[in-house]
């Protein structure tokens, strides 16, 4: 069956939010993928377009490689489920998500994982090293939130918020990282560029503690390539824009199940 035929909306459902629950679901697989899923933990989430207040998250209890757009749990930033389903969501999910959709902010995709690199990184005192041209992105573009035990207290929103700022990656200390995305795609491609700065910076450490110099650009070179990133300089786009299409193809070709 072609992945168009897969992918038919319910008849009750608009089609923005359906569009918005393949591509979220999607992501779901892709992490995945990558090997960056924690069993039944960690969690995506995306605002269900034209619908304050209202977002979709993970079915706890799923892996992310069984998750599908018709499995995920539409709630609200009061933590309500806004239809019927069999599932509830993680707690922790709710509070770290609800945070940020509560903003108002462009951030409509908000990723969470706990991948060995990043949690790595997330407790060395500067973050992510300016030690390759993925981590210089992220040069003096990462946030920090100092851990406060798991995620579970509504007081701790309020600290979420402001630490992130701005900013689209936060590197939540001792615990994973945090990416956010006008789209899934720019969520996801974020995720997939610090996760290979990290890799590429524990390697490097691991040779610097037997005995190798490790060389770090100055600070000029660092924010002229953070800039050309950012602002979108010569042939870069907004990241997810030229990729997300072609995962999605890749997807389609290897499981498509995604889109029931």
């Amino acid at each position: 069956m072609s992945a168009a035929a897969l992918s038919q909306k319910p008849a009750a459902m608009d089609a923005a939010e359906w569009q918005a629950r393949v591509e979220l679901a999607a992501c779901y697989r892709l992490v995945a993928k990558l090997g960056l899923d924690d069993l039944i933990y960690n969690h995506i989430s995306l605002r269900v377009p034209g619908r304050e207040g209202e977002f979709l998250l993970n079915p706890y209890g799923l892996l992310f490689e069984e998750i599908t757009a018709s499995s995920l749990v539409k709630i609200d930033t009061q933590g309500r489920k806004l239809e019927d389903t069999p599932y509830e969501v993680n707690l922790a999910a709710f509070v770290i998500h609800a945070a940020v959709h509560k903003t108002g902010s462009d951030a409509a995709c908000v990723l969470h994982t706990h991948s060995d690199a990043s949690v790595a990184v997330s407790g060395q005192e500067d973050g992510l090293l300016p030690l390759s041209q993925f981590a210089m992105r992220f040069y003096q573009r990462q946030a920090f939130h100092d851990y406060e035990g798991v995620a579970i207290d509504l007081d701790e929103q309020a600290r979420l918020v402001a630490d992130l700022g701005p900013h689209k990656v936060m590197l939540m200390r001792n615990h994973g990282i945090l990416t956010v995305g006008r789209t899934p795609g720019e969520a996801f491609m974020l995720l997939y560029y610090f996760e290979r700065a990290a890799r590429i910076q524990l390697a490097m450490q691991a040779a610097c503690a037997a005995g190798v110099k490790l060389v770090l650009p100055p600070h000029e070179v660092c924010e002229k390539a953070a800039r050309q990133f950012w602002e979108l300089k010569g042939d870069i786009l907004v990241p997810g824009e030229r990729e997300w299409p072609a995962l999605m193809r890749q997807l389609d070709r290897l499981d498509s199940s995604y889109r029931t």
